[in-house]
């Protein structure tokens, strides 16, 4: 049977949805930040802008003790303290200007001063004033990471910081201060841009592999000794095969993520999820390239055609395949299409379909009491029906796990042909369609039910068909739900202001790199390496 053939389409991700707020990070070494307000809520504010390194001078009649406190030993910049009521005048040529007032009118008329002197303003605790925010702060500065839920949920943020503060490790700051003090030096290294970019990867891949050690001279010495090796490599274009998991995110490998992050071109499958496709580096070209069962396809010779010369061209290509890109994924006539044309080309493995369903089943394909072996097949031949050179013999093994990939269309005549080879009708089976994805959904059955028509979900989406005494011991296991289980956790943790390079903030309106996505609130997080390329690019 022949399908509809298709043209590789360059796509466009829908990288960016609305934001409630723009992350920003100030430079505020050595500039001037007006504070109005004496309270414990502006002893904090100027603890924070002091070390961002702002001269912050604070109005107060009524200093708080904790604002003494601070202003007498700041974390960086200096606070000055003006025992008095503030003047319009003292907010000409103010950076920042901040209020924390207990009366209504006293704050709109600091706001509206302020905005009127060109000045963009905060006003504690009252979101409706503040052309800008204050958000939950991570700090290993020069990397500092910024959370905001644009005031609609602050514990949200606080237990989001707590959850980061665990994750990125205090030694990643030294880090981030050697890539600062040794930018001059890596970007004189290199006489090309992306000479440059292959450094920095080795620095944060090297970063990343010793968080616990302190970066010394012979690091840099290491990679200055690369650049060489980076400026050949910069003109040379290679393929990599990258296996995407069977659908969700979470479940690729940590190379595959280095490989997505680094690619100048990614060509993916139909059955690639958004959320995978939005790890890869945000200045790549996106092209679908995919196969349909019964549907429009793009030909193999074509994908090949366009991988090589995309490589030929220096690009970094990522052939991107749902599940593992050795198992029914083609890789090895892409391998050698590279291969012929001279081109470097590495596999990145993935999980496959077979793997994740027995994750979310709690199965073991191979359990001891069951099974012997497990077998890999296809369901879908050349012409669109089962396969005619399958070893029936073979699957009709009592003693084996078969999974049966691209086998809705084909799962009947298999289930019968498996009967008359000597397989109980008896004998489980299990169909599982969107594998590791939010719409997955599991019909148990036997190879009987299979025969007679049924057991198969409902819904578009790919589906595998799993045969073998091994899901006998699952079927009646509580854990076992359709779908992804939902977690909750909630942690909350206290935080002392050190000095920081930069103060992020949040504007209205305008777009910003993000990370966490949740149904109940918005959090957006930013990270950022002042000015080097130790830089995380968290997702909302």
């Amino acid at each position: 049977m022949s399908t509809e053939p298709r043209a590789p389409i360059e796509t466009r991700l829908a990288r960016m949805e609305p934001l409630a707020r723009l992350p920003l990070f100030f430079a505020l070494e050595e500039r001037r930040v007006v504070l109005v307000g004496g309270s414990d809520a502006a002893a904090w504010k100027a603890e924070l802008l002091s070390a961002a390194g702002a001269t912050v001078d604070v109005f107060a009649e009524h200093p708080a003790p904790t604002l003494r406190s601070v202003a007498a030993d700041p974390p960086r910049g200096t606070i000055r303290l003006h025992g008095r009521a503030w003047k319009p005048s003292d907010l000409e040529g103010a950076a920042l200007a901040v209020g924390a007032f207990a009366e209504e009118d006293e704050a709109a008329t600091f706001a509206a001063v302020a905005r009127a002197a060109g000045v963009v303003v905060n006003v504690v605790d009252r979101p409706a004033l503040c052309d800008f925010a204050f958000g939950s702060i991570v700090n290993r500065s020069p990397l500092v990471i910024g959370i905001s839920t644009d005031g609609a949920a602050p514990s949200l943020a606080q237990g989001l910081r707590a959850k980061i503060e665990a994750v990125v490790p205090k030694g990643l700051k030294r880090w981030a201060e050697a890539a600062k003090a040794w930018r001059p030096a890596i970007q004189a290294a290199s006489s090309s841009i992306d000479a440059r970019r292959r450094l920095w990867e080795r620095f944060t891949q090297m970063a990343l592999a010793r968080l616990d050690e302190a970066p010394c001279e012979g690091d840099l010495r290491a990679l200055l000794a690369a650049a060489p090796e980076a400026d050949a490599a910069a003109g040379r274009g290679e393929v990599t095969l990258v296996g995407a998991g069977p659908g969700s995110a979470d479940l690729l490998t940590l190379r595959a993520v280095r490989a997505l992050q680094s690619a100048d071109v990614v060509l993916y499958d139909d059955l690639v999820s958004q959320d995978v496709l939005e790890l890869a580096r945000r200045e790549a070209k996106t092209m679908l390239v995919g196969k349909k069962g019964h549907g429009p396809s793009c030909r193999q010779e074509d994908i090949n055609r366009l991988m090589v010369g995309l490589a030929r061209q220096g690009k970094r290509v990522v052939r991107l395949k749902s599940g593992d890109p050795g198992i029914f994924g083609r890789a090895g006539e892409e391998i050698e299409a590279c291969r012929a044309a001279g081109v470097p080309v590495e596999v990145v493995p993935g999980i496959t379909a077979a793997q994740g369903a027995a994750a979310a089943l709690h199965a073991s394909l191979t359990h001891r009491r069951h099974a012997q072996r497990v077998q890999f097949v296809t369901g879908h031949g050349r012409d669109g029906g089962l396969p005619h050179d399958l070893d029936f013999a073979a699957l009709a093994d009592r003693r084996a796990t078969t999974c049966i990939y691209m086998g809705r269309r084909t799962a009947s005549a298999l289930a019968r042909r498996l009967i008359a080879e000597g397989l109980p009708a008896s004998t489980p089976a299990v169909a599982m369609c969107n594998v590791a994805r939010e719409n997955e959904r599991i019909e148990r059955t036997s190879v009987g039910g299979l025969a007679s028509g049924h057991g198969l979900p409902d819904g578009p989406g790919p589906t595998l068909v799993m045969i073998g005494q091994v899901f006998a011991a699952t079927a009646d296991d509580p854990a076992v739900q359709d779908g992804a289980a939902q977690r909750d956790s909630r942690s909350s943790s206290l935080m002392t202001a050190s000095p920081i390079s930069e103060v992020p903030t949040a504007f209205v309106p305008g777009a910003a790199m993000s990370l966490v996505r949740s149904p109940e609130a918005s959090a957006s997080v930013i990270a950022r390496s002042n000015r080097s390329a130790a830089s995380v690019r968290p997702k909302e």
